[in-house]
């Protein structure tokens, strides 16, 4: 899935728009998806200046984001003009390792369990071969009034 076709199923746009690419999807099952980490991102001038670090707040939200696809695809809709994806929880987050300006990182999420509009996921991030974070994330898709 390219960029346009990803945002068709996400109202997010720059400078918070954290997928690149889906490299792999299974509906109802799993996604992997692509950030490309460059050194224009809007935060590196401040975090931090002298060794810009992504966000680890920024790679749950990028986690996040795949989920929100993966679970439109799943649904076989597109989301509404006033749908919106919000976190519900997130559990046994950890930061593995550094994400720096370079580095491609591959975000995995796996469906656990639904119930409703509520939404389980197992979620992963890597560089390379190297765990970055991981998370369990549950998030509860709110439609119009």
């Amino acid at each position: 899935m390219d960029i346009q076709e990803i945002l068709t199923y996400l109202p997010h746009r720059y400078p918070f728009l954290l997928v690149d690419r889906v490299l792999e999807l299974e509906k109802g099952k799993r996604i992997v998806a692509l950030k490309n980490v460059t050194v224009n991102e809007p935060f590196f001038p401040g975090h931090f200046p002298n060794q810009p670090i992504f966000p680890g707040v920024l790679i749950l939200e990028a986690l996040a984001q795949a989920a929100a696809v993966l679970s439109f695809v799943t649904m076989e809709r597109k989301p509404s003009p006033d749908s919106v994806v919000y976190y519900a929880g997130i559990d046994n987050a950890r930061f593995k390792r550094p994400v720096v300006p370079g580095d491609q990182l591959l975000l995995e999420v796996e469906i656990l369990r639904t119930m409703r509009h509520i939404w389980r996921y197992a979620a992963r991030a890597r560089v390379g071969a190297a765990l970055a974070a991981e998370a369990e994330i549950l998030c509860a898709l709110k439609e119009g009034q």
